[in-house]
């Protein structure tokens, strides 16, 4: 099978989980399984080039756009990208970021379509990208000839909104990388120490977009300051959630043990989880949630909400809030750091049988069987 594979869409650094996605699932594939033509952009030919280096079933065909220019990137997605895919005799051209080529006939066109955030947090778009998202969804679900997403939620909701068959959408769950299941050592400590953390702390892991709902834990670490000597350290970029958040730490008594860090590497993060009392991920909405499964598999035990794919992911292997808001994310702080060390051990221990029932060659085998199905729909009736 020849499969082309969009990367148009992606900004290494830059689109959160929709960047692990890729890389993982496209490393964890066997060798032969599939042969890979690549169509990248100008900023990820190098990073995609330098990740595959030792594939010899990847091929790359660079498209001279830049991802940061959204309009150019989808005008070359839709008026370029479609000639090249025909042109490199492909079986199947898989788009994992959320767009695909509309009027794509052959090869048949395979979108990962990770959620429908866009419709449930407007606020996270711009009324221009949230408009372009939507009727590039619609258009192109015309054409597709099956679709991916990544839990049962969003399929349910991806068959809701758009009306797209469930049959034909497919859901390959993620998983922890391998820096994040192996054990802790004494680089832990040199981690903390270069980005200037003191324990003991809370972790978070999201960028500032209104959904991730970064202000609430904010808010409710302010609430239990005064009586716990835990720091909040909250990795992630700003976005457009960001003057709430900022509001919220110029409501807390003591914002100086709020500390924020917009990026670190895997090594380094998953220190930062095996290190914290307690990871929270406070988010109002999630097609899958990553960071949960992360910070399982690295031993941290997790506190969240119930919102979205997250109780799929998490299971029983966490603690949960009653609501996203900050008074019930307080109240389950206070109960969690109240747990004896045996209670603190065992939610960890649950954590980690939790994040072995998913792996990256799991999401592999799946994506294939959604590729090859895609086919069989085309010359389906």
């Amino acid at each position: 099978m020849r499969v082309g594979l969009n990367t148009l869409f992606l900004l290494p650094g830059e689109v959160g989980g929709s960047e692990t996605y890729v890389r993982e699932t496209v490393s964890a594939m066997p060798q032969g399984a599939a042969q890979w033509v690549v169509f990248t952009n100008f900023e990820n030919d190098g990073w995609f080039r330098t990740l595959f280096a030792d594939r010899s079933d990847v091929s790359f065909q660079p498209l001279n756009v830049r991802a940061s220019c959204r309009p150019l990137r989808i005008l070359a997605e839709q008026l370029w990208l479609p000639r090249l895919a025909k042109r490199a005799g492909l079986d199947v051209l898989w788009s994992p970021g959320y767009t695909s080529p509309v009027r794509l006939v052959a090869p048949p066109s395979v979108p990962s379509v990770l959620d429908v955030q866009y419709r449930r947090f407007p606020e996270d778009f711009s009324p221009i990208a949230r408009r372009a998202l939507d009727g590039l969804l619609q258009w192109a679900g015309h054409t597709a000839a099956a679709w991916i997403t990544l839990s049962d939620f969003s399929r349910r909701e991806l068959a809701a909104a758009f009306g797209w068959p469930l049959e034909r959408i497919h859901v390959t769950p993620l998983a922890a990388g391998a820096d994040f299941c192996r054990h802790g050592s004494p680089a832990d400590v040199e981690a903390l120490q270069r980005h200037g953390i003191e324990r003991p702390y809370l972790l978070c892991v999201a960028h500032t977009h209104p959904h991730k709902n970064v202000e609430a834990l904010i808010a409710a670490h302010g609430r239990i300051a005064a009586s716990r000597p835990h720091h909040l350290v909250i990795v992630g970029r700003a976005r457009r959630g960001e003057a709430a958040c900022r509001a919220a730490l110029s409501c807390h008594p003591h914002p100086e043990r709020v500390r924020r860090i917009e990026w670190v590497s895997a090594t380094d993060l998953a220190a930062l989880y095996r290190q914290a009392d307690w990871f929270v991920f406070p988010s109002r909405y999630e097609g899958f949630g990553l960071p949960v499964l992360e910070a399982m598999a690295a031993g941290a035990p997790v506190i969240t909400t119930r919102c979205g794919a997250i109780p799929e992911v998490a299971g029983n292997a966490a603690l949960y809030a009653d609501s996203p808001e900050a008074e019930s994310l307080s109240a389950v702080l206070t109960e969690a750091l109240s747990f004896l060390p045996a209670e603190r051990q065992k939610v960890i221990e649950d954590g980690h049988r939790r994040a072995q029932q998913f792996s990256w060659k799991r999401t592999a085998e799946l994506t294939l069987d959604a590729l090859r199905a895609a086919g069989q729909y085309r010359r389906g009736p």
